[in-house]
This record gives C-alpha cells, sequence and structure tokens, in this order.
C-alpha cells in the first residue's frame, strides 16, 4: 500500500493549540521504541498517562512479583512441600496450610492480574483487544482460575486436582514480549525438529525389531540374559535401546550378549554411531539454523518497532511545527525537551542529547537526521576511567607510574596463584585428620601474610589511581571488597583465639576455629577469580556467561513453564505411587546394612540405588526428579520403577519429558550459547585484554542479530502508521 509523504499538509487528531500533548505523544512514542513495545495504544492525555504509570519500573515489579508469587504457591499448597527430606522412609509430616490461607494469597493475586489485564484492554482499545489472542487468552485463564478458586473453597481446599495450578506458567509467558517471541519461533520450527525425530523413531524402531531377532529366547537358559533383562518384549526392547540412545544405560545393556559372543557389539555400536552421534548431533544443527532463522524473523518485528516508534515521535513533532517549518522537520528545542522526559539510561540520554545539539544552530532536524540521532541506541557504551591523580613530587610520580602499572596487576595474580597452591597443600597434608586435630596456627600465619599484601595492593592501588578511579574497575571492587573482609576476619580469629591466652581451647566457643579458617579460605579461592578478566579467552567465556544470565532469560522462562506444568501433570499421575517396603521405613539413624539385610533389590533399580527422594508426592521433590531425568544419567531407572508400581503407560509421559527437556530445550539453549559467542568473538578478535576489560557488552538478543536486520523502509513505516488506531495521521 504506498503512500505518498508530503509535509505540506500535516495534522494530528488532537484539540488544537495543546503544546503539551504533542510532546507526551513523542516521549511514549521514544520509550515505546526503546522498549520494542506496539505503539497501536491510545495517545490522550490521560491515557498516556496512565500508559506512562503502568509501565513504570515499580508497577512492573510488582506485577513481576505477584506472578512470582502465584507460581511459588505450588510449593505451599497441598501436597507441600516444606519438609526437611522428601524420602518417604523417614521423611517427617509435612506442614499443610490451613485452608484459606494460599487461597487468600491467590485471590489477591488474580485481583491484580484482573486489574493488569484491564488496563491493557483500556489502553489499547476494543478493536485492539481482539486481535490479541495473548490477551484474550489471559481473560480466559483468569476467568477458569477464579472459577476453579471457587470450587475449592466450596470444597473446603479437599479437592482432588486444581485446574488452575497448570493454567499459572500463563501469566508468566504473557508478561515477557521476548518470551512470546521465543515460544512463537519454537512452534515454527517444530515441523523440522518432527521430521528428525520421526527419523531418530524409525532408526528405533528398525533396530528394536533387529534386536527382538538376534536376542529370541533361547532353550538354553544360559543364552537368555539379554532377552530377560532387555528385550522380553516390545516396550522393553523400545526402552532400552531408547535410553541407549541418551547413552546412560551403555556399556550395561549389551553385556549379558556381549559376555557370550564379542559380534554382537557390532548392533549396539552400530545402534549408538548411528542415532547418537549421528541423528541426535544433525538434530542440534537442524534446530541451530532452523531456530536461528526464526528468531531473525521475530527480532526483525522488534526492530520494526523501535524505528515505528521513533518514526511516530518524529510524526507528532512534525505537525505540531508544521506551520512554522517547510517540509517535514522538527525542532530542535523540542526534540532536546522530549529527550529529558524520556525514561531511559543515562549514557544513552547524554549520547543522543549530545548528537542532537550539534544541530542547535539550524533549529531544525529533518526526518534522516532525527533517525540518526537514535542508533545510539545500538552502539556499546564504553567505559571511561577517571584521569589519574596529579602529584608534584617526581618520586610520587615515580610510584604512581610503578603502582598504575599492568604488571602490579600480573603480579598479584601470581601472589593469589600461590595462596591457593598454599591451601591445597595444606588441606591435602591435614585431608586424614579431624577439625579437631589440625593445626591451625600455620595456616593462620599464612594466610595472615597474603591478606597482607592484598591490603598493600589495595592501598597502592588506590594511591595509583585514586579513589575513583579505583572504583571505577569492578575487579578493584571485588578485590577491595573481599580483602576488607578477610582482614577483619583473621583479626577476629586472632582476638578470639589467641588473646589474651593462646591455650584456649576453641570448644569453649560458639563459632569453632575451623570454621572460620574455612570460610576465610574460601573467601581467598574466590579472589583467585580475579585472573578471569586478564586472559582474553576466559574472560570472553565468563562475558558471554553473564551475558546468557542478563538476556535469555526468555529461555530460562520457557523452561520454567515446562517444568511447572510437567510437575503439577506428575503429581496428578504419580502422587504416592511409589512406597518403600515396610523393612524400610525405619528411623533415620538405623544403619543401611540392617535395612538391606530384610529384603533384596535388583542392582541398578530404583530400590537399589536409593532413590527414594526422588518422587512426585510433593511439588519441590517433582521438580528434582524431572530434573535427574532431564540429566538423563540412570534415567532409566525411574522408568522402569514408575512402569512396574503404576503401568507401562507411564513410560510416555517420561519421554515425553526427555524429549521436551533434553533434546529440544537443551538443543535450544546450546544454538544461543553458540550465536552469543560467536557474536562476542568476533566484535573482541581484534581487542587487547585491556579491551575486553574495558567495554562493557550490553549484549541482548536484538543486538546480536543486528546486522542481519533489514532497515524497514519509509512507505513500510508510513503503512503502519496510517493503521494505528488512535493517532489519525493525514498526509
Amino acid at each position: 500500500m504506498p503512500y505518498s509523504v508530503s509535509g505540506d499538509s500535516c495534522t494530528v487528531d488532537r484539540e488544537p493549540g495543546d503544546e503539551e500533548l504533542y510532546i507526551q505523544q513523542a516521549v511514549v512514542f521514544l520509550e515505546d521504541a526503546i522498549k520494542y513495545r506496539s505503539i497501536n495504544h491510545r495517545v490522550d492525555a490521560g491515557s498516556l498517562r496512565l500508559y506512562r504509570w503502568y509501565y513504570s519500573g515499580i508497577i512492573q515489579w510488582g506485577l513481576g512479583l505477584t506472578i512470582a508469587v502465584v507460581l511459588l504457591l505450588a510449593f505451599m499448597e497441598r501436597p507441600s512441600s516444606f519438609s526437611m527430606s522428601s524420602d518417604p522412609r523417614h521423611r517427617s509430616p509435612a506442614w499443610q496450610p490451613p485452608c484459606g490461607l494460599t487461597e487468600s494469597i491467590e485471590m489477591i493475586c488474580l485481583i491484580i492480574l484482573s486489574v493488569d489485564v484491564a488496563v491493557k484492554s483500556y489502553l489499547i482499545g476494543w478493536e485492539e483487544f481482539r486481535k490479541s489472542k495473548w490477551l484474550i487468552g489471559y481473560t480466559v485463564v483468569i476467568s477458569i482460575s477464579v472459577i476453579d478458586w471457587v470450587l475449592s473453597v466450596s470444597m473446603v481446599c479437599d479437592e482432588k486436582l486444581r485446574v488452575r495450578r497448570l493454567l499459572r506458567p500463563f501469566f508468566l509467558l504473557q508478561n515477557s514480549s521476548l518470551m512470546k517471541k521465543t515460544l512463537k519461533c519454537i512452534k515454527r520450527t517444530l515441523p523440522e525438529i518432527a521430521s528428525v525425530i520421526l527419523l531418530l523413531a524409525l532408526h528405533l524402531c528398525l533396530f528394536t525389531m533387529i534386536g527382538m531377532l538376534l536376542f529370541a529366547k533361547s532353550e538354553d537358559p544360559k543364552k537368555n540374559g539379554e532377552w530377560e533383562l532387555h528385550f522380553r518384549n516390545l516396550p522393553s526392547s523400545l526402552t532400552s535401546l531408547l535410553v541407549l540412545l541418551t547413552t546412560a544405560n551403555n556399556p550395561d545393556v549389551m553385556i549379558p550378549a556381549y559376555s557370550l559372543n564379542r559380534g554382537y557389539a557390532i548392533f549396539f555400536v552400530a545402534f549408538s554411531v548411528i542415532g547418537t552421534y549421528c541423528l541426535m548431533n544433525l538434530l542440534t544443527a537442524i534446530i541451530y539454523n532452523q531456530f536461528r532463522g526464526y528468531l531473525l524473523m521475530s527480532v526483525q518485528t522488534s526492530f520494526l518497532r523501535r524505528r515505528l516508534g521513533i518514526r511516530a515521535a518524529f510524526q507528532v513533532l512534525t505537525c505540531q511545527g508544521a506551520r512554522r517549518a517547510a517540509g517535514e522537520r522538527v525542532r530542535v528545542d523540542a526534540v532536546l525537551e522530549v529527550m529529558s522526559r524520556v525514561k531511559m539510561k543515562r549514557y544513552y540520554r547524554a549520547a543522543i542529547t549530545m548528537v542532537a545539539q550539534q544541530y542547535e544552530d539550524v533549529g531544525f532536524m529533518d526526518r534522516e537526521q532525527f533517525t540518526k540521532i537514535f542508533d545510539e541506541l545500538d552502539k556499546d557504551c564504553i567505559k571511561e576511567h577517571p584521569p589519574l591523580p596529579q602529584y608534584s613530587s617526581p618520586t610520587l610520580q615515580r610510584l604512581q607510574l610503578i603502582f598504575s602499572h599492568y604488571y602490579l596487576i600480573l603480579f598479584g595474580n601470581a601472589v593469589a596463584l600461590a595462596n591457593v597452591v598454599c591451601i591445597c597443600t595444606v588441606l591435602v597434608l591435614n585431608s586424614e585428620k579431624s577439625t579437631e586435630e589440625r593445626d591451625n596456627f600455620v595456616l593462620e600465619i599464612i594466610n595472615l601474610c597474603f591478606i597482607l599484601y592484598y591490603l598493600f595492593e589495595m592501598c597502592v592501588k588506590i594511591f595509583a589511581f585514586g579513589w575513583q578511579g579505583y572504583l571505577s574497575y569492578r575487579n578493584n571492587i571485588f578485590d577491595g571488597f573481599l580483602t576488607v573482609l578477610l582482614l577483619a576476619l583473621q583479626i577476629t580469629i586472632f582476638i578470639t583465639y589467641r588473646l589474651p591466652y593462646s591455650q584456649w581451647e576453641p570448644s569453649t566457643h560458639s563459632v569453632s576455629l575451623w570454621e572460620m579458617i574455612r570460610l576465610v579460605n574460601l573467601l581467598i579461592v574466590f579472589r583467585f577469580l580475579r585472573i578471569i578478566p586478564d586472559i582474553k579467552l576466559m574472560a570472553l567465556v565468563a562475558s558471554t556467561l553473564l551475558d546468557l544470565v542478563k538476556n535469555l532469560r526468555a529461555f530460562a522462562g520457557i523452561l520454567v513453564v515446562v517444568y511447572y506444568v510437567f510437575a503439577v501433570f506428575g503429581i496428578w499421575l504419580f502422587e504416592g505411587a511409589i512406597k518403600p517396603p515396610p523393612e524400610s521405613s525405619v528411623p533415620a539413624n538405623t544403619s543401611m546394612e540392617n535395612i538391606t539385610s530384610n529384603f533384596s533389590v535388583a542392582c541398578g533399580t530404583y530400590e537399589q540405588l536409593e532413590y527414594w527422594p526422588n518422587n512426585f508426592d510433593d511439588f519441590g521433590a517433582a521438580i528434582i526428579l524431572l530434573y535427574d531425568v532431564m540429566i538423563v544419567n540412570n534415567w532409566q531407572a525411574f522408568i522402569d520403577a514408575y512402569s512396574r508400581y503404576t503401568t507401562e503407560w507411564s513410560k510416555i509421559y517420561f519421554v515425553c519429558w526427555w524429549l521436551i527437556s533434553s533434546v529440544m530445550w537443551v538443543n535450544l539453549f546450546v544454538a544461543l550459547i553458540l550465536e552469543n559467542f560467536i557474536y562476542k568473538w568476533d566484535r573482541s578478535h581484534s581487542c587487547s585484554v585491556i579491551d575486553v576489560e574495558r567495554i562493557r557488552y550490553e549484549t541482548s538478543v536484538q543486538l546480536i542479530f543486528r546486522e542481519q536486520v533489514q532497515e524497514p523502509t519509509e512507505e513500510e513505516l508510513v503503512c503502519q502508521l496510517h493503521q494505528h488506531p488512535h493517532l489519525q495521521l493525514q498526509w
């Protein structure tokens, strides 16, 4: 839909002469652009004030806290997770909240969420609400939760199932735009993933049939080991080879046959090579390639939102000044006024304002100039350190040069390494001694010497860089804090145990000497982490991990949703399914020899491995069990146990969880780690170690794909602005 753009006639649907409204509209549009939000909301003065209040930090923080409280209620609700142990053999009765406690908290949260959906619906209007599937789903989920809450209260909290527990993760999903995009990308990637999974299923079925033919029951009982343990029937054969696909039961699964004929190893090796090393890695490659493409499309949408917000801000400012300027231009003083009100990071505001002030002599900015000043949002923040203090004395200047040299940092790292080596040596020498038998005096003296050096290093750095310069380095803050803490602890140890009499007994004190020494040593070991920024590759890896924590929260949020849903289903299906034998339900201080002597179990089973704490008896225990299965080490023990205690159909639950968590999500996470690391590696390839420390990378998902994102055309932006439901622009 092409539109001709001209600045000769431009009107905005608002009251004439309202000089404040266009400023408010521009401010909100720019805030939408910074946060990649949609601009399709009401733009009258009252709605804009409500809009900014709604997206203020404290309101969004309160909304996030409400969602967190709703999700955490699962740990408190029946069956409660508030017990010291999840082991049913010696688990104390869990604290059960009285009826109405969790329900009251939940109702308060539901009221807050209802207000949230009402405010969102009002701000975007009825037409936009009808188009938003997420808001419609939000309303439906709240309605079902309220109905289910009423049923719970009417049954005096004695209902078997709480349907609303299964719907709670939806609140987390709908509150994150990046999480929605990620979920949409996963949905679009599923056909490609399903094709490889189908190939894996064919591979599994083919080898299952071959295995059942190779290891059929023989008339000689001595040759039936493989058949009896792993290929007795179709479900057992499929399960054994599926677990072998994850290498969890290798080489146990082939030992009975391999002990009879070494040629049988060819079957298992061929299965593993084709399935584990070829098809599974091919699945990782396909997920990486396809998901990256779809995520790029999603990031393209976010970038379009940013450009659209900037274009809308320019347009409302242009309309306000149309009578005073020929063509599409905005007044610089209006731009500076808008920038003073926009909520954004200070260094971005300062950078954009500085660029805008360059046009003050002209007085006006055109569309390209206005758009270009916001390119500062895509640039890194270079952290500038304060200048070094000036000393008049030549001696002090020489000392300042020495103490600010990079070699001092290297020497400090060598000292930290020597400190860790000393601690390791003392620990090895005292490893066979109890804490009462150890002579900690030598270790105290060694620690004190190193701590005094750390204190000396901190003082000379403060002398060389000044207080502000010293605190401008994050490594110095870390080192200084640990040094002061170590010195305080060491002084406390000497005052407590060496003064006024060195023969004081440690047992007479509430905190043992060994505990305090161990705390000191732990802090020293943490101080050794200071070497990370001084090794380029290690600094790059550490920076990548930090960015994963900061910027890939959407993937963690989706994993939380999947964990939550499967944990609730697991409790519904398997709560109390596994009960230990009566002989094993004994006090916790009974020896294991007495327990295992009363009954015998097969080697490698759930019972023999003492996996009793891993169960679905409460929400906390279910989360840990799902994590153990996601790791896939010995997950066959859980499959076998629940198929014996419940039904063979329980295997479907565990296989579905393995596919979603270990196959899909872990591969997606690996794909994003690769993309993040490659992005950082390309940017820092020409940087030195000092540059890597000096530059603080703000690597978001949008910035990772910034170079691949296409710039939207003017026609696309104009078309989107004409479709705005509340901002009536005429060209």
